[in-house]
């Protein structure tokens, strides 16, 4: 079975139905039916909440991240997770990148998985992680 990473530009793009969103949509169903692992760092997710709080207020991000725990997608912890930490790390001092997405990407590094995504930073990741790109607009 297949696994995937999620970032923050793809939740944000099916939670606010963005061009995007049918081909994240796609793969929730997917996980759903098992087709596929879908994983989320927790820095992520706190990525998402704080967008949406500051965008839409508290009450929204809370019904959103209520919504995010219906989902078929697992939520990875930092906790004492050194080697995803090592990692993210890594890609922050060589790369210029946030350091959300720096986990992201290390997540799947870490995992040997494919990083889903539709944010042209990681692009400069591209060479050591394979990346799924997210195509932004509609057909």
């Amino acid at each position: 079975m297949a696994t995937k990473v999620l970032d923050s530009w793809a939740l944000m793009a099916f939670l606010q139905d963005e061009p995007a969103a049918e081909e994240v949509e796609k793969l929730l169903v997917k996980a759903a039916g098992k087709g596929v692992t879908l994983l989320l760092c927790v820095v992520n997710w706190g990525e998402v909440y704080y967008s949406i709080a500051r965008a839409e207020g508290e009450m929204v991000a809370e019904q959103k991240a209520a919504e995010l725990a219906t989902l078929a997608i697992e939520i990875v912890p930092v906790g004492a997770d050194l080697r995803l930490v090592r990692e993210a790390a890594r890609l922050k001092a060589a790369h210029k990148m946030s350091y959300a997405d720096c986990f992201a990407a290390a997540l799947a590094k870490t995992r040997k998985a494919e990083l889903v995504t539709g944010d042209p930073e990681f692009k400069q990741v591209e060479p050591s992680i394979k990346i799924s790109w997210l195509k932004a607009t509609r057909k």
